[in-house]
């Protein structure tokens, strides 16, 4: 009876231990692997280290030094040699090592060897970066960072740059203009098309860069944010009179490059291969960013003069994609799907945008209007998003590389404010000014009366 009350006096406290641990796992991942996860993965690593990678042939045979060395001095048995490991380095997320590669190996042998190390240490993903040749980043995360995203506290960005999603492997997706010119958005209703776009335009609202928007669903989208547009075309007909805006502003802007750095005046555009980084920065005209949200409704026809109209407008949709990066004109197209059903023109201009970015999309077919052509095999990734992960994405580039990637959660209202906020950093653009969006004027609160005690009489 004695040791049946012991025995329920020591259960009580492991129990609860367990089930806060257990609960800490699932509600609170951050802080279960900081106090949990964390030394027990790395006690894991230290202690099994040679096994694993011997385990998942990433040893090589020591050098012939090595094993005179070896038995000179011990009579141990000469075993493989594994890479080179570095100081472990534990993060908020996950753990962080240099690993020196052995001779004869590449981060692809480690990269495809990366399940078997994330069972062996018991972590959630392992993720494999080339530093420089024979070293590699090699990046454990401990638990599944996009089920509740918080972007890192230390982002480096610049001009054109905007810290946008949270990847896979912890690190922060940011959106260069200047390396990625031009980029396409696609995903389902309800599936965080909006919300990626709603970061793109906070971030960039705040750097000193003129935002124009298309938004052919009346506004809803974009108007909000009109504080801070330099223009905004909300239906077909004022869209068609915007793009030529467009198109002429780049060719003054062309015009401005030839004759600052003594090109002929009769030089072809296409054959110019300067921008407008080259100028002096008193000179440099601002960059422009135009927001398309939701293309199809621009190459929907009813007519043969909605035809015509809409022949042109691709035609300048596809000039400005293939000669506006040199004039700091850059695109991001959005819609819900993006293919050769939309007739003349959309896989020319889709072959321009070399940023791809593919939410939880209705068919097999969209995810391979967006990545298909770039990452073949991160259409599958793509398709198996689920709807109640809004938000989630699959990013890809001309490389061939991809990535999961999710957006944190960002409020219209909070949006709107920091446009709002930032509508003194609206460029003088005067081309584009009958284009710039009415702005209703925010009632001024009145202060609350004061309330004066009245005095007492008795």
């Amino acid at each position: 009876m004695t040791d049946l009350a012991t025995l329920l006096e020591v259960g009580g406290p492991v129990a609860a231990l367990d089930g806060g641990a257990a609960y800490a796992r699932a509600r609170h991942p951050g802080v279960y692997w900081s106090t949990v996860g964390l030394p027990v993965s790395t006690a894991r690593l230290l202690g099994s280290y040679s096994s694993v990678m011997e385990a998942c042939g990433l040893t090589v045979t020591p050098s012939r030094l090595r094993v005179l060395a070896v038995k000179a001095t011990t009579r141990r048995e000469v075993r493989p040699v594994p890479p080179r490991r570095g100081i472990i380095r534990p993060t908020t997320t996950g753990l962080r090592l240099r690993l020196r590669l052995a001779p004869g190996q590449e981060p692809a042998d480690v990269a495809a060897s990366a399940e078997r190390l994330r069972h062996a240490w018991g972590v959630h993903a392992v993720y494999v970066t080339p530093v420089k040749p024979g070293v590699i980043d090699l990046r454990l995360v401990g638990f599944d960072v996009l089920r509740k995203v918080r972007m890192p506290r230390k982002i480096s960005a610049g001009l054109l740059q905007v810290p946008v999603a949270l990847r896979e492997d912890a690190t922060a997706f940011v959106r260069d203009y200047r390396t990625v010119p031009h980029g396409l958005t696609l995903g389902a209703t309800l599936s965080g098309k909006s919300m990626y776009l709603r970061h793109l335009i906070t971030g960039l609202a705040q750097q000193p860069v003129a935002l124009v928007g298309i938004d052919c669903k009346r506004g809803v989208e974009l108007a909000p944010f009109a504080a801070r547009l330099s223009a905004l075309a909300t239906d077909p007909e004022q869209a068609a009179e915007l793009l030529p805006v467009l198109i002429e502003e780049m060719e003054d802007r062309y015009d401005l490059i030839k004759a600052r750095q003594g090109i002929a005046p009769d030089t072809p555009d296409e054959e110019i291969t300067s921008d407008i980084w080259g100028l002096p920065e008193h000179e440099r005209p601002v960059p422009v960013v135009l927001f398309v949200d939701e293309v199809a409704e621009l190459f929907l026809v009813a007519t043969k003069k909605d035809e015509q109209r809409r022949d042109e407008m691709v035609t300048q949709l596809v000039r400005l994609a293939q000669l506006g990066r040199a004039a700091g004109i850059y695109l991001e197209i959005c819609g819900q799907r993006f293919g050769a059903e939309l007739g003349k023109g959309a896989t020319m201009l889709r072959a321009q945008l070399t940023g791809r970015v593919c939410h939880r999309v209705n068919d097999e077919a969209s995810a391979k209007m967006a990545l298909g052509d770039i990452a073949p095999e991160a259409v599958a990734a793509a398709c198996a998003i689920a709807p109640e992960q809004p938000g989630l994405a699959v990013i890809g580039d001309a490389s061939g590389g991809w990535s999961r990637v999710r957006t944190p959660y960002l409020s219209l209202a909070e949006a709107s404010e920091t446009c709002h906020a930032s509508a003194h950093l609206v460029p003088d653009l005067p081309a584009l000014q009958p284009f710039r969006p009415a702005v209703a004027v925010r009632p001024v609160k009145s202060p609350a009366p004061v309330v004066r005690p009245q005095p007492t009489t008795g």
